[in-house]
């Protein structure tokens, strides 16, 4: 009898037109080739995630830490303030903070307790990057720092980010997170430009293109986050809030994104708690307003990147002589 691997009985099943969805269930650690399913979507099932409640640090975040722990940056200290502001941003010491979004955490569990119905209910609630379909971060970064890649996720380039942090203002969630005292601007202009690194999730891109499921998708026990070609989740989610008599977010948010929650409880009930219940002794962010739009649609939102593009074409232009020559000093 002939035995294949994981991968190549996904890659088959494909062949033969099982669902996007179905293939999830067939192995836990593999995933079909995004060029063969296309564009990738999660569905996150908070019916199904408890919050890893009797461990300390969630699974799903545990395991984003170990996998993107060499990623993470070491900023050079005495870090300047941002010009002319008298301060900057420095995790660098709360690296082990996991109940919100740093340079260092890319993904938590946000507990929210709701009302519902005349009664008080907790629900657990995974957050990242929504990966949305047209990111405004990517419309609105001055550096092209920030793309939407053909299977879906987006990204931050390191390289070229300059941590302006223009990208988390436009996020309806606030997604991105900022770390100073690292960066090219360090090397270009640390007196007068940016301020850092922006840093979030990127759906663990590099699994996704050997063929393997995020390394939070593969660490959740209670299976609350499954991942598939987009239109497989968008369907499984809908299917989904229908049994449950539920609700779906992230289909029509901020102009559409490749996440998709689905929940037995209002999303105007999760947002208004996650509103009221202080994180850190600050009001609980990102919540989830329902229904939000596109930042870029607004007029000033255009406006600031029309403005900005010229300058910003300029130090592009300057990053990119400068990788050129140190590539070749390096041949």
């Amino acid at each position: 009898m002939t035995t294949i691997n994981r991968r190549t009985f996904l890659r088959r099943a494909l062949s033969s037109g099982m669902s996007g969805a179905a293939i999830l269930t067939a192995g836990k650690q593999a995933l079909a080739a995004p060029s063969a399913i296309g564009t990738v979507g999660t569905m996150i099932d908070l019916t199904r995630c408890d919050g890893c409640s009797k461990e300390k640090t969630p699974q799903c975040v545990a395991a984003c830490r170990q996998k993107n722990a060499s990623r993470y940056p070491e900023p050079q200290h005495p870090i300047q303030d941002y010009w002319p502001q008298k301060k900057h941003e420095d995790w660098s010491d709360k690296r082990q903070v996991t109940n919100r979004l740093t340079p260092y955490n890319w993904t938590y569990v946000q507990k929210v307790s709701v009302e519902d119905q005349g009664t008080q209910r907790d629900v657990f609630v995974p957050r990242r990057c929504m990966h949305c379909d047209n990111p405004p971060c990517a419309d609105i970064c001055p550096f092209s720092a920030q793309t939407k890649s053909p299977e879906g996720p987006v990204t931050i380039d390191p390289d070229l980010c300059f941590g302006g942090a223009k990208c988390t203002a436009v996020c309806p969630w606030g997604i991105p997170a900022r770390q100073a005292g690292v960066g090219l601007y360090l090397k270009l202009m640390p007196t007068f430009a940016g301020g850092g690194v922006m840093y979030k999730c990127d759906l663990c891109l590099d699994r996704l293109r050997q063929g393997q499921a995020p390394a939070c998708v593969e660490a959740c026990p209670q299976k609350a986050i499954t991942i598939g070609s987009k239109e497989d989740m968008r369907a499984s989610a809908y299917a989904r809030a229908q049994e449950i008599g539920g609700y779906v977010y992230g289909d029509k948010e901020n102009g559409g994104t490749s996440t998709f929650y689905v929940s037995s409880v209002p999303f105007e009930n999760i947002h208004k708690a996650m509103l009221s219940q202080a994180v850190d002794g600050k009001p609980g962010r990102p919540a989830m307003p329902v229904g939000v739009g596109n930042a870029m649609d607004k007029a000033n939102g255009l406006a600031t990147g029309v403005l900005l593009a010229p300058v910003a074409g300029m130090i592009v232009a300057g990053v990119t002589a400068y990788k050129t020559m140190k590539g070749g000093q390096q041949e």
